[in-house]
């Protein structure tokens, strides 16, 4: 992907930044997170598990050469995706974009809903708006989901991104509302039909980035197909249990998320990405 482009000044960078912070064991904002890292097919424990980091407020911030480039690169990605859903929005709903803020942090930091860490992968918290990334995810995402590439970096941002687009046009109201009369199968099923339109959501800025900016450079579609692949949910179940169980999915299927996102891509059409709509997903 193509790294020109101006920088976001939506960016919360506390990488480095300690506080005396005791967190876990059943405070509502705590219990909120774990729901939420819960329904992204997380652990809930990583939440509720007491945590405690000790204030150093005189220290000065430590990063690496790697990381700011990392963190440079997340600037631009958001700030396409500002570019790209201010233009949506005015075109297809009518109203502003209220751009998120995205918080770049190291270990463990405190939002809205709660104390989000590292282990929990990228989240979106729509208490206060913002998206947290934990850098060190890109080695994951790298090394352990074996999905390399600055695309598939950028198609992480977007799905998140894509999370706060729902939290606006109010679609993850609805289905918290309906996740609540549900039995857990049926909520598990709602979660990947929002899971799923994430990505499609990411897909239309790939598609609108590369038209209004050709953005997309050679092998960046496969690096963002080869991440949705990765991190299905029944590649991430056979490798960590051995066995898959679908009625517990959470974001869905490699072969979902594929497909979800090469429909928002072939598209560039959030009305085509309605996934609540459609009997196969």
């Amino acid at each position: 992907m193509k790294k020109t482009g101006r920088r976001s000044s939506n960016i919360d960078d506390r990488r480095g930044a300690t506080s005396s912070l005791v967190v876990g064991g059943g405070g509502l904002g705590t219990l909120v997170l774990a729901v939420i890292v819960m329904l992204l097919g997380g652990n809930p424990n990583i939440v509720l598990e007491p945590v405690v980091t000790n204030p150093s407020p005189s220290q000065p911030r430590q990063t690496s050469p790697n990381e700011d480039a990392l963190a440079d690169f997340t600037s631009v990605v958001l700030a396409d995706t500002e570019d790209i859903w201010n233009q949506i929005f005015q075109e297809q709903i009518g109203q502003d974009y209220p751009e998120p803020t995205l918080v770049l942090y190291s270990g463990s930091t405190q939002s809205a809903c709660g104390v989000g860490q590292a282990a929990m992968g990228p989240f979106y918290c729509p208490a206060d708006q913002q998206v947290y990334i934990d850098l060190s995810f890109y080695n994951d995402l790298r090394s352990r989901h074996q999905a390399p590439g600055d695309f598939a970096q950028a198609y992480v941002i977007a799905h998140e991104v894509g999370h706060h687009v729902q939290n606006v046009l109010g679609i993850s109201n609805q289905v918290r509302q309906l996740q609540g009369r549900a039995s857990k199968t049926e909520a598990n099923q709602l979660s990947v039909r929002l899971e799923l339109q994430a990505d499609c959501f990411a897909g239309v800025w790939a598609n609108r980035a590369d038209q209004a900016r050709d953005i997309l450079e050679s092998g960046d579609i496969e690096e963002a197909l080869n991440a949705a692949s990765q991190i299905g949910d029944d590649r991430l179940q056979q490798q960590s249990r051995g066995f898959i169980v679908p009625e517990s999915f959470t974001h869905g299927s490699s072969a979902q998320r594929v497909r979800w996102f090469k429909q928002g891509l072939a598209t560039g059409d959030i009305e085509q990405c309605n996934t609540f709509a459609t009997n196969q997903i």
